[in-house]
């Protein structure tokens, strides 16, 4: 699948491309629509089903220096007027702010970032580490490890500082129901080697 591919695909969910065009509107800092609400929309539109099905919200991705959460609020607040009557669930999340939480909630360490596309690239499986964002003559599109397992509706582990097996067979399991068709690649036949390396035996 090329990106044009994935784009087009992505975007016939209304819901991202009006996510988009605000988010642009805004000019909020660094920010992009990110992961599972992209990549599911391409699963569903690939196995027949509705743009929508299966998608529990709309991640958006901004880096803003002020820390602040008044800051963070303030641009949540912001998004959410802006998007009006938009009958999705919106999460945005201020990535320069991430560290000074994660570690708590989730008991593992993460790093801090410097851009927003440092967050997509830790995300736990591979597949849905891809974000677009609106631009004057179309769209920016970042996927560090392409299209391949999106289309090909594969789950992949990713591994990183923040890597829990535990996070990642949960989130599996939960796709796997919805969308039976995936593939879904355990966690420790994948964590030790990128795509196309071998393991010696």
């Amino acid at each position: 699948m090329t990106q044009d591919q994935f784009l087009n695909l992505a975007l016939r969910n209304p819901a991202n491309k009006i996510i988009a065009e605000k988010l642009f509107e805004l000019a909020l800092p660094d920010a992009w629509i990110v992961s599972g609400c992209l990549v599911q929309t391409v699963w569903n539109l690939l196995t027949g089903r509705d743009v929508d099905y299966g998608i529990n919200d709309y991640d958006v991705f901004y880096f803003d220096p002020d820390t602040s959460w008044a800051a963070e609020d303030a641009v949540i607040r912001r998004l959410h007027g802006a998007l009006g009557n938009l009958d999705a669930k919106v999460e945005a999340r201020n990535q320069a702010r991430v560290h000074l939480w994660y570690g708590e909630k989730h008991g593992l360490p993460y790093p801090p970032l410097r851009c927003s596309t440092e967050g997509i690239d830790r995300f736990l499986t591979r597949n849905t580490q891809i974000g677009i964002r609106r631009t004057r003559n179309g769209y920016d599109v970042y996927a560090p490890d392409g299209f391949d397992d999106a289309a090909g509706l594969i789950v992949r582990p990713n591994p990183g500082p923040n890597f829990s097996p535990e996070n990642y067979a949960v989130k599996a399991a939960r796709w796997k129901a919805l969308w039976p068709e995936v593939t879904v690649l355990a966690a420790e036949d994948s964590l030790d080697r990128r795509p196309g390396e071998r393991r010696d035996p």
